[in-house]
């Protein structure tokens, strides 16, 4: 049997989800607290990657077992009472077998959280920046991303991806008092794309550069031409759609 569990963490003092050698990770921290409390060794897959420092407010991954969660709000509160308290389960429900949380996912999406103004209460939720922005620019920039498929020039150079392509569907700045985000959904993501997207934007933003020399940087598929890459600390994955279907197994297994 197959679930599936929704949880949100705090990225500061991890190293991203995915297990590593001598490092702290949510997916290492999450297996101990499940095996801990159904007495059986269980192998987490989860939705994606997400970097050193990197915040989840919906995070999900999947488990096979033999058993059967007969009360899922009572093995969230005992999972919840192991967790640290940066890494929290939200829900817990049956999925049937074709379920994966990474393949069978439709989007993400990611925000990325910039403070105009000094706030210590976002220190490790946002990267602050000083100077007045266009903001209006930048959004057209965001509009540019629709033109393209393959986003090289904003990957991890020496990645193991196989394909460099990807289908942005949502993407577009706003500005709520002294914070701006950057939201961005597409079917896939390349690693650290939405950092470099983001700082390549600044530099618009700053009138650095224009749009026309965004979209060069983009045909030119060469990292080193885009901008830097933001701190992990504003970056959010804020959501993952899967089919309807899923979302109905959903309910009727999360009673």
């Amino acid at each position: 049997m197959r679930y599936f569990i929704q949880l949100s963490y705090k990225g500061t003092r991890f190293h991203g989800w995915q297990i590593q050698v001598n490092a702290a990770t949510v997916q290492e921290i999450l297996e101990k607290a499940l095996g801990t409390v159904l007495h059986e060794k269980l192998p987490l897959v989860g939705c994606g990657r997400t970097d050193t420092g990197v915040h989840a407010e919906k995070f999900y991954a999947h488990f096979d077992t033999n058993q059967i969660v007969e009360n899922p709000k009572q093995l969230i509160f005992k999972l919840n009472s192991f967790l640290p308290k940066d890494i929290a389960i939200q829900d817990l429900f049956r999925v049937s077998d074709e379920m994966h949380s990474r393949f069978s996912a439709l989007s993400r999406t990611y925000q990325y959280r910039i403070a105009t103004r000094p706030n210590p209460f976002l220190t490790e939720f946002s990267y602050y920046h000083y100077g007045k922005l266009n903001i209006e620019q930048m959004n057209r920039a965001a509009v540019i991303l629709f033109e393209y498929q393959d986003f090289t020039s904003f990957s991890k150079l020496h990645s193991d991806t196989k394909t460099n392509i990807c289908k942005i569907i949502e993407a577009g700045w706003n500005e709520n008092e002294n914070l701006l985000q950057f939201t961005i959904t597409a079917d896939r993501f390349l690693r650290n794309m939405v950092r470099a997207i983001t700082g390549t934007m600044l530099e618009i933003g700053l009138e650095k550069i224009d749009l026309n020399q965004f979209r060069k940087i983009i045909e030119s598929k060469n990292r080193s031409n885009a901008g830097f890459s933001v701190p992990a600390c504003g970056l959010f994955l804020s959501n993952i759609e899967y089919s309807a279907f899923f979302t109905q197994s959903k309910d009727i297994n999360c009673i």
